[in-house]
């Protein structure tokens, strides 16, 4: 098989491919035996007809769509192979040649990731930060216990730290007037003290009464998530609605006990330590390896189309959209928030995007270099300890298709590459 590759941009390839004439017999001789399965020949069992009387008794059109059919896919899958190239589109595929079972020639236009070079990667290096939980974590998670399950009074008393406020409020710019979307609420809960809301908003409602408003400014941090809103000033019109009282629940052996299987105050708070422990040692495991492999990309080269940066925009886009149904916000309500279109919020998340992409591809490589595999065997012991934390046989049947399987194989390899990666940037 011939094959000419043309470079018609960094990330797009021009496949010539020119069948040899013993790949085009041999690929006539299979479709031959499998047209021939159903193949009706006069005096003979179907299925049991030579190829050369099969060839002579079937539609002859239909054989040459079949060929051709099997013929493009096998040719240019052996072409990418040959040619070592990295496809993330569909190809466009045109027959240039055919003279039946003698010639073959067409062109495959692709999309493709460019040659990858990476750093010196062994010699990079990254210190593990320790996971330290301190007793102010311990003792904020206690009183977050505490205030899940105290007792609420209404008082007739003017708000102080500690109580529970319902609020209706309204936020507008404090220079134009203009109403700022996202920026107002009905029938809010606010415990004030908890720092939840901006800094500076739950200290002007201490010493206010149910049925008090008040109109007050408040700057928003500069490092504000919302970028349209980080050091504006917004002027917000407030109506408390009700005041409450929290009645806390004393701090004892007997509180402990209504938490869980604890006999004593100690046991809960070791227990509340240990899982917090856990939890942070995992956020830490994370930072540490977002933080390895982005110097590691940063420092790679590659070529990455255009395309697989839009599909990984389309991905983290509804991620943020699922969020925001959970925070009752719609899209277009964010977008307003933002002050920003559809088409701009789209290009800002490609500089994350794009490296992120990058991050994959770069795994992917490493894992390449290093020589690191999945085995069969090792993918099946995984999803058997992964069924044994899913009695339910639904999602035990999910576990078995062969897309789950895959991914299932991918993760593992990532989590391989990384183990390889984390031991050269501790040495």
């Amino acid at each position: 098989m011939h094959i000419t590759r043309e470079q018609l941009s960094p990330t797009s390839i021009k496949l010539t491919v020119v069948a040899d004439q013993a790949a085009i017999d041999k690929l006539k001789a299979e479709v031959l035996a499998q047209l021939s399965q159903n193949a009706k020949v006069p005096g003979f069992r179907e299925g049991k007809a030579p190829a050369n009387l099969v060839e002579k008794n079937i539609d002859q059109t239909a054989l040459q769509a079949e060929f051709l059919d099997q013929a493009v896919n096998r040719f240019y899958v052996h072409a990418i192979e040959s040619e070592k190239l990295r496809p993330v589109t569909q190809p466009q595929i045109s027959l240039t040649k055919f003279v039946p079972y003698s010639t073959m020639e067409f062109t495959a236009e692709v999309e493709v990731v460019g040659p990858i070079q990476l750093p010196d990667y062994k010699k990079i290096k990254l210190e593990q930060k320790t996971a330290a939980v301190t007793a102010d974590d311990v003792n904020g998670v206690i009183e977050n216990l505490r205030q899940r399950g105290a007792i609420k009074e209404t008082v007739t008393r003017a708000a102080k730290l500690g109580d529970e406020t319902n609020i209706n409020f309204k936020g507008k710019d404090a220079k134009t007037g203009e109403p700022i979307n996202g920026t107002d609420g009905a029938d809010y809960p606010l415990l004030l003290g908890s720092n939840s809301f901006i800094p500076g908003f739950e200290d002007q409602l201490v010493g206010l009464k149910a049925g008090d408003e008040k109109t007050f400014t408040i700057t928003f941090p500069k490092d504000y998530g919302a970028e349209e809103l980080q050091s504006r000033d917004v002027s917000f019109e407030v109506k408390v609605n009700k005041v409450e009282e929290l009645k806390l629940a004393t701090l004892d052996d007997a509180f402990a006990s209504t938490i869980g299987p604890f006999k004593t105050l100690a046991e809960l708070k070791a227990d509340i330590k240990k899982q917090l422990t856990a939890e942070k040692q995992q956020e830490a495991g994370r930072a540490y390896d977002n933080e390895l492999l982005e110097k590691i990309a940063i420092k790679s080269t590659v070529d990455i189309p255009k395309s697989l940066v839009d599909e990984e925009i389309a991905r983290m886009e509804e991620e943020e959209k699922r969020n925001l149904v959970y925070r009752g916000q719609t899209w277009q309500e964010h977008l307003d928030e933002e002050g920003i279109d559809a088409e701009a919020h789209f290009e800002k998340q490609r500089p994350q995007a794009e490296l992120r992409v990058r991050g994959g591809l770069v795994l992917g490589e490493i894992a390449s270099q290093e020589k690191i595999t999945v085995s069969p065997d090792e993918v099946e012991m995984r999803i058997e300890l992964l069924k044994g934390q899913y009695p339910d046989e639904a999602m035990q049947a999910e576990l078995d298709k062969p897309e789950n399987i895959h991914d299932i194989m991918s993760r593992m390899l990532t989590e391989k590459t990384l183990d390889k990666l984390r031991s050269y940037a501790s040495k």
